[in-house]
């Protein structure tokens, strides 16, 4: 028996840049046996990434792919952008589905690994929706861990540092239980994450599922989306544009920024961690930085004569936030090697390609 799903092919590119090529999904019926069938090194293994069009998930799928093994990449699009994976397609070890994980996806054939970084990661993003957020949280990960469990194939949830809510404890460690407001805005995903949390033990203590829990702190890099409402994305478009910088609060609140390639190096270590890592790990950069402190850097970086503009803190964002991250150097001998500085440059490199390349193209998210 063979699995058939629907995949997108990329289509010929009339103008450079990504945003002027989409992909299209032209229903073809294809095999899961079938898919990239190179000769390469026969310990290949075959990849579900959800959330794979994303921001995070697009680097994890490039770094897997890279690796030589098979990736399918099932994505909603809601926040995903199809600009992402549009280079991946070109890897005939590479494919695409639509998909919403809150409903079961289908697939005979084998897996080895499944991720899961299927959810809005933005706070203007999941609160959109807060309760399609909660399902993708809920029913998306109680779906994918059942196909892990059907599968054999080991599992990696992406958690979050907001499962920590708005900590009294700092640095946070493992053991802290949070300080999450149940009824707040950022609610849905706080409480959706945690509650994920909840259920990936559970099919571990309950049917042996080989999972792994990342509770993921600050990450920026490349091909975040320009209107996610994240303030590395926020600050480095504002300051491109000649526009004020937004700061929200005073700026004296901290954040531990990593980069992505550091943090996704970080993720495949942990889902081919031995089974004595049997707990959620902190990945995320030590290093704390104040909200003012990071405009400053992006106007030095950028050059611009942006100014900052002072506004009123939103309902439970976070003070202060830092990740020990003791657990992950002992464990996955992981921690992160990009400074601030390298990656802001990096990141502003992308966004002005993308400016240049074309000036509303910046924006699109889809």
């Amino acid at each position: 028996m063979v699995a058939t799903f629907e995949f997108f092919e990329c289509c010929t590119a009339t103008r450079k840049g990504a945003d002027m090529r989409k992909i299209q999904n032209i229903g073809t019926k294809i095999s899961l046996s079938s898919i990239g069938r190179s000769g390469k090194k026969q310990s290949r293994k075959t990849i579900l990434v959800a959330g794979g069009a994303g921001f995070l998930g697009s680097h994890l799928c490039k770094r897997l792919l890279d690796e030589g093994h098979t990736v399918i990449c099932a994505d909603n699009f809601q926040t995903g952008r199809s600009a992402n994976v549009l280079e991946l397609t070109t890897n005939s070890s590479f494919s695409v589905i639509r998909h919403d994980v809150i409903k079961p996806l289908k697939l005979a054939g084998p897996l080895d690994e499944i991720y899961n970084l299927a959810c809005a990661a933005s706070p203007p993003k999941y609160q959109q929706d807060p309760i399609h957020t909660m399902q993708t949280c809920v029913n998306g990960t109680l779906n994918l861990l059942n196909m892990a469990r059907d599968k054999g194939a080991r599992f990696f949830q992406a958690s979050t540092s907001e499962v920590y809510g708005d900590p009294v404890v700092h640095p946070q460690s493992e053991g802290y239980f949070g300080n999450v407001n149940p009824y707040g805005p950022r609610s849905c995903y706080d409480e959706g994450k945690r509650a994920a949390e909840a259920l990936c033990h559970d099919f571990a203590e309950r049917y042996d599922v080989t999972v792994k829990v990342a509770r993921i702190f600050n990450t920026y890099g490349p091909q975040m989306l320009a209107d996610d409402g994240r303030v590395v994305s926020n600050f480095i478009v504002q300051a491109l544009r000649g526009e004020p910088i937004t700061i929200y609060g005073s700026g004296s609140q901290t954040r531990s920024f990593c980069y992505v390639d550091d943090l996704v190096d970080g993720i495949v270590k942990l889902i081919r961690s031995d089974g004595s890592v049997t707990t959620p790990v902190n990945l995320g950069n030590p290093v704390e930085f104040t909200i003012r402190q990071l405009a400053e850097l992006v106007i030095e970086q950028t050059g611009t004569g942006s100014h900052l503009k002072m506004c009123t803190l939103p309902v439970d964002d976070p003070k202060q936030r830092r990740p020990d991250i003791s657990k992950a150097k002992q464990t996955l001998n992981w921690e992160p090697s990009i400074m601030l500085a390298e990656g802001v440059r990096r990141t502003t490199a992308y966004f002005a390609s993308q400016l240049q390349a074309e000036p509303q193209a910046i924006s699109e998210s889809a």
